[in-house]
């Protein structure tokens, strides 16, 4: 039990530092650009500029991935079981990389979170009492559950945003996702006693 504790912590501990390493990196290039006047220069610069801030944060992008591909599917499997589907995961993702190029490999690896945290989403409002939760209750985990899709989504967005009416779909999807899932964590004891008024 203590193991599982202990993977769990660190699988958190790295998906924070991931996150709060792209955050820095975005608000820093947010203030930079405004202060260096990025936007008055040349087109070359500002591509050139953006093109360097890609590479910057290239690494956080696909760490945060992998670290979804082995997050997600730790709702539905043990231990033993999820060491060996990272490691599957992984490999056929190295491999279309390969073969494809890395975008790819990426979005196989968020396709299938995708879909794993939609059977996760779908047992969890069904009540199934095989997903391995930290949390018992059943709105925290519809709201745990809501909040790794709509990260999911966001970052699957990330590969559409020139694909203007799927990118706005995804957003607006993610927000929903996202905002219910944190109402449902935090306010988990409020919807209780609502819904056992009505």
């Amino acid at each position: 039990m203590q193991k599982k504790a202990s993977y769990d912590f660190y699988l958190i501990l790295a998906t924070t530092v991931v996150l709060a390493a792209i955050s820095a990196i975005c608000i820093w290039a947010m203030f930079y650009f405004k202060i260096a006047q990025i936007h008055e220069m040349a087109p070359a610069v500002k591509i050139a500029w953006q093109n360097r801030m890609n590479t910057i944060i290239a690494p956080f992008i696909i760490g945060l991935i992998v670290l979804l591909g082995i997050c997600v599917p730790k709702r539905l499997l043990p231990t033993t079981w999820l060491n060996r589907f990272a490691v599957l995961l992984i490999t056929v993702a190295a491999l279309t990389s390969w073969l494809a190029g890395v975008k790819s490999g990426l979005l196989l690896i968020l396709c299938a979170s995708l879909v794993l945290q939609l059977v996760i989403l779908i047992m969890a409002l069904f009540g199934s009492a095989q997903l391995n939760f930290e949390t018992k209750g059943y709105w925290s985990r519809i709201g745990s559950s809501l909040i790794h899709l709509g990260l999911v989504l966001f970052i699957l967005d990330l590969f559409f945003h020139r694909m203007q009416d799927l990118h706005l779909l995804l957003f607006w999807i993610t927000t929903g996702a996202t905002v219910l899932g944190m109402t449902f964590c935090f306010y988990a004891d409020s919807i209780v006693e609502m819904v056992r008024r009505k």
